[in-house]
């Protein structure tokens, strides 16, 4: 089959990567996230990743801590899942760069829009570390802004909740599944699936949102073949 997508952002969270073991990093998690993106590579698809830093860092520790130097921690923990994911896909044969907005040039690539595009357009799997560069500014909003550079057609976003709900299905098991939805609802139901900032940078450019589960078997290649799984966030 023809995959629906040719270029795309897979958003990963952290806290998706550390598997069961709910810290640090899952190798058998890590490995799964690996094939599914070489599925995907062998299909013709441009993928780059956007990868959160939760299972390391989950902002100030105690309300005393400067902001900026917490979300600096964070960018860092980004960086670390960032190099667990390259060395898995180039374990299974695949080329890869991982790019950071803060520079680090032991260890990545400073990030530069047109060398991005370039090394999506060689078959190479980018990974975007290091968040944005500033504080303030998650990885979901790190998403949204560099799919808009690189001229993405779709943001993959995989999650541990396989959907979005109009209430969190942890905590309320008669939550209900949105199958779509805009991105100014989102917004006004206050869903939280990604930040605001984030959303509305989607919004502003044409850029859909499909959310799903990452434990699911070969749900990134479902969703590039076009299944509509999880939950679709665009314009009506």
């Amino acid at each position: 089959m023809e995959p629906k997508y040719k270029r795309v952002i897979l958003k990963l969270s952290g806290e998706a990567l550390a598997g069961e073991r709910g810290f640090g990093i899952d190798n058998t998690t890590v490995d799964a996230v690996a094939v599914q993106i070489k599925e995907l590579i062998d299909m013709g698809v441009q993928v780059a990743v956007v990868i959160g830093g939760g299972n390391f860092w989950r902002g100030r520790s105690h309300d005393s801590m400067d902001r900026s130097t917490a979300d600096y921690m964070g960018m860092l923990a980004t960086v670390i899942n960032s190099l667990g994911i390259q060395d898995a896909v180039e374990n299974l044969g695949m080329q890869s760069r991982v790019m950071s907005a803060i520079e680090m040039r032991q260890i990545a690539e400073p990030y530069i829009r047109r060398r991005a595009v370039r090394h999506l357009e060689k078959g190479r799997v980018v990974i975007f570390s290091a968040g944005t560069g500033n504080p303030f500014f998650s990885t979901d909003t790190t998403a949204a802004l560099r799919a808009a550079e690189i001229e993405a057609e779709l943001i993959l976003l995989a999650k541990k909740v396989d959907a979005v709900y109009d209430s969190d299905p942890m905590v309320n098991p008669d939550a209900k599944k949105i199958d779509r939805i805009s991105y100014i609802d989102v917004i006004n139901q206050g869903l939280g699936v990604m930040d605001t900032t984030a959303i509305t940078l989607c919004m502003e450019n044409n850029i859909p949102i499909q959310v799903f589960g990452l434990k699911g078997e070969n749900n990134i290649r479902r969703v590039i073949l076009g299944e509509e799984l999880g939950t679709i966030i665009k314009e009506d």
